[in-house]
Parts: C-alpha cells; structure tokens; sequence
C-alpha cells in the first residue's frame, strides 16, 4: 500500500515498485483466522497521531483494535510515541491536537531493533520516520486521528478523545527480544510468540489449532511451499510447520 510517510526503496527482501512510496505491505487474513491482522510497515517521516477503540468502545459500524510493534530496522534516532508524558484533561489533548502541541505531550521513545511494545485500545501512538516493524493487530481498521502535520485527511476529535487513554503508557507493555524463544503477547484478542530455530514442547502446546507463522530469519516449510523472511502464512496447526531451516520464527494466533 502506498502512503506519504513511506519509501521508495523498501530493506530486502522487499522491493518497491518503481515510482511507489511504499508504506505497508497486508497478507489478506485467511478465512481461519479472520480476526488477526498482520502488516509490515516502512516509514520515511511521521505518522499520524491516532488512537484505537476498544471492542467494548466500538460503536455501530465501528471495531476494536489493539495491536503491538516488533522494530525490524532503525535509524539512528528513529522514535516512536506511545502515550502522554503527563496525564492531561480532555479539554487540554483537544487543544493540543488543534494546535499541533500534541506532539510534545506525547511520550516520544528512541528505538532500536529488537524493542517490542504492545498497545492496548485506547493508547495514543505515532511511529516516527525510519523505521522498518512488524504489526500485529485484531484485524480492524478503526482509527481516530487527533492530529497529522497539516496533511489534508479527516481528523476525528471527538470520537478520538472518547476512546483515548489520556496518561503515560506503562512501562510493562515494553520489551527487548532475548536470544532465547520468548512468547510476546498473551492478551485477550491474541498470542505472539518469537522462537529461536524449532519450538519446544511448551510452544506446539499452545499452537495445537491454527496459526500464522513469519519467518524474520531462515527459511519454514508449510507443505510444499518454501517460506523466505518476508513472507506469513496459515498452518492448520504447528505440527504442518518445518522448522528445520529456520532461524528467528514469529508464531501468532487468535486468543
């Protein structure tokens, strides 16, 4: 998908089609799995300031979304915000947002690869330029903008500050990968774990139904399909997935 904020040469093994600014790249979810949604995202400036509903937030016509970064790639100083440095009143984040000050109530956090944050509904975030991550998210595309640098798209202030978590963002919803298999997120809406080279018992315990799986390093086998990083796909169960070739493994499914 192109966008403004991204790039026209994308870190291998993407390749952007000549004359694009390619800012997301989607794997359309399968009908198994309809409630995960899985981007790999590329920025080359900031993006909008937004914020997410929870299911129980959603109105009519509207879907909860929460959903969690792994940085892939960062450039030196690359930041993202997630949440406010100071708690504030709805009447001071709408203001802020009007006059574009909102940029300095948020919480801006310097990034390096391998930094992980989980975002519930409701937190405020922006991704800074120069950044490559993977998202994984409840498949939704619910999103309240509160401000977005003078680009000419909508604005929605009001459902935005309704939904908004207006504090700083807990510092439990952060981590560094280790080098051992660690599992990322076990939430209400799903489970992410990243696994070094093949998984233990403990991990194909908890994937014994459908899955989608990721390869950031080496290679997987699903079938007869050979899986290069870059590239997510359905397993009916960890059991269909060779891990023989592979190095780093991301493993997501439905809670």
């Amino acid at each position: 998908m192109e966008k403004v904020w991204g790039r026209d040469e994308l870190p291998a093994p993407f390749v952007a089609p000549a004359g694009q600014r390619i800012g997301e790249i989607w794997f359309e979810p399968p009908p198994e799995l309809d409630s995960l949604l899985v981007k790999f995202l590329f920025t080359s400036e900031r993006l909008s300031v937004q914020v997410h509903p929870s299911d129980a937030q959603a109105r009519e016509g509207e879907e909860g979304k929460e959903e969690c970064w792994l940085i892939l790639d960062a450039d030196p100083g690359a930041e993202i915000a997630i949440g406010l440095r100071n708690a504030a009143s709805e009447e001071q984040l709408r203001d802020a947002a009007i006059d574009g000050s909102i940029e300095h109530l948020l919480e801006w956090h310097e990034v390096q690869p391998g930094d992980f944050f989980y975002l519930p509904a409701g937190t405020i975030h922006a991704i800074g330029g120069g950044l490559s991550l993977v998202e994984i998210q409840q498949n939704s595309d619910t999103t309240f903008r509160l401000y977005d640098y003078g680009r000419p798209r909508e604005l929605h202030l009001d459902r935005a500050i309704d939904v908004a978590q207006r504090a700083p963002y807990p510092s439990a919803m952060r981590q560094r990968i280790s080098d051992s298999s660690q599992c990322l997120v076990d939430g209400p809406h799903f489970r992410l774990d990243r696994i070094i080279g093949a998984p233990d018992a403990a991990i194909r315990a908890a994937y014994d139904d459908a899955l989608l799986a990721l390869p950031i390093e080496g290679e997987l086998r699903i079938g007869s399909s050979t899986l290069a990083a870059g590239a997510c796909a359905y397993a009916p169960s960890i059991d269909e997935v060779d891990f023989a070739a592979a190095a780093i493994t991301l493993l997501a499914r439905p809670a």
